[in-house]
């Protein structure tokens, strides 16, 4: 079935009803049992992940006071993604990724587990969290693809796999509201250890939601090809076709200049603005607002229609709020501020995640999400050690400023350049019944 005729009445197609389709159509993918399972135990799960990472990114500014070793670690959070997504996909593509899930979520939680206990102890050391750090990179590189190629496995009507999306984005940005502010809070109060205890337990809920799942696993091509051709195959694909490309070279670019400001964030917190872990929890809080408002605001869609649009847009906004930020030294304007930056990183990162999952084959969705998880995740260690370095160097703000500079750049080019990938998208819109088709054969 075609995804602008499933479960809809056939006197009224996708391409009849409005693409905003208000707030009572916000939590229509919920009505999927397997994706309510999903969302509620990620619900819980993401809060202890956003704990930790304030919690990280503290206690190392807090042992060391280095800029450069805040890059480092974040590098070793991240680089593993890089080399190892790609991998992932093949096997999301090939593997039952319900249990892949169960398997890499529990890994997480054993990684929580022991940061924890080390730091109860009092017997981390740096160097220690680098290693811990690297090894929950490795269980992300799989976790991500997995994750997002598995929504569909969950959503028996592709109408709703866009809200589906959309939603995602909306309990990530929930938990990345809630979560530093609680971890601000703790930290002060009861120290970071307590943070990462909370986090591990916290997977318990997701584990268990996944294991009451039911998944209907999507039929998957037959293949004789191995890893290597595989993922050739899956590179072709992606990079041969101008709106993926260009989809994917602009997260990377967002991701490499623009997304490292929250590695810088302890140091904007502390030395620029002379706050405490309070200060950071409130100013990635406040990120968190204008993301979940983006994410409302996508998931309040019935199309994918006037997407592409979107993106630029927000990628420029992202830019803007980057640069405005540099020039703030005011806790509540900086927190204003954050607000923006929230809301066009997270526009842009989930209308891109939703176009792509919309034009991508089934039988590549897993390597064209490990892409863009490498876009989206691969690139940042590289750029938050691009950010340490230059922090060290010119200060915090004039590297939020040079990132601005270079995402609106990006916006600029992707947008001189989107009629023409709206003619090479307009055909698959068309053959999913998401625009008219100009003859109605081809709908069938």
């Amino acid at each position: 079935m075609l995804i602008g005729t499933m479960g809809s009445d056939p006197k009224q197609t996708s391409t009849e009803q409005p693409i905003h389709g208000g707030m009572r159509h916000i939590w229509r993918a919920l009505r999927h049992r397997n994706y309510r399972l999903f969302y509620a135990g990620q619900g819980i799960s993401l809060v202890g992940t956003w704990m930790q990472q304030i919690a990280v990114s503290w206690l190392v500014y807090r042992l060391t006071n280095s800029p450069v070793l805040l890059g480092i670690s974040s590098f070793a959070l991240n680089a593993p993604v890089l080399v190892l997504a790609p991998i992932a996909g093949f096997y999301a593509d090939r593997w039952n990724r319900h249990k892949l899930l169960i398997f890499v979520q529990a890994a997480a939680m054993a990684q929580a587990l022991l940061m924890a206990a080390l730091v109860l102890t009092e017997t981390i050391t740096i160097w220690q969290i680098i290693a811990l750090s690297l090894f929950l990179g490795v269980v992300n590189a799989f976790d991500m693809p997995i994750r997002q190629s598995f929504v569909v496995d969950m959503i028996e009507d592709r109408n709703d796999l866009s809200n589906a999306i959309a939603l995602n984005s909306t309990i990530f940005n929930s938990a990345r509201l809630v979560g530093p502010s609680i971890a601000g809070l703790m930290i002060a109060a009861v120290g970071e250890g307590m943070v990462f205890l909370i986090n591990g337990l916290s997977y318990i809920a997701v584990i268990i939601a996944l294991l009451a799942m039911h998944p209907v696993a999507q039929p998957r091509k037959d293949s004789s090809s191995g890893l290597v051709s595989s993922l050739v195959e899956g590179f072709r694909y992606a990079f041969g076709f101008m709106p993926i490309r260009s989809l994917l070279l602009l997260i990377a670019l967002v991701s490499l200049v623009g997304m490292p400001y929250t590695v810088l964030m302890p140091i904007f917190a502390k030395d620029i603005l002379h706050g405490d872990s309070d200060t950071l929890g409130f100013l990635v809080g406040a990120s968190g607002i204008g993301a979940l408002t983006g994410a409302i605001m996508l998931a309040s869609r019935r199309s994918v229609r006037g997407l592409w649009s979107v993106i630029p847009i927000a990628a420029g906004i992202f830019g803007i709020g980057l640069i405005a930020l540099s020039f703030s030294r005011e806790v509540w304007l900086s927190t204003l501020l954050m607000v923006v930056t929230g809301f066009g990183m997270i526009t842009q990162m989930a209308t891109s995640n939703t176009v792509l999952q919309t034009i991508v084959d089934d039988d590549k969705r897993g390597r064209v999400m490990s892409l863009y998880t490498q876009a989206i995740r691969g690139i940042t260690p590289f750029g938050g050690l691009i950010a340490g370095a230059l922090a060290a160097s010119i200060g915090a703000p004039y590297t939020f400023m040079l990132g601005g500079l270079c995402c609106i750049l990006g916006a600029l080019f992707f947008a001189k350049y989107l009629p023409k990938m709206r003619q090479y998208i307009r055909p698959i819109y068309q053959q999913k019944g998401i625009v008219p088709s100009p003859n109605p054969a081809d709908k069938r």
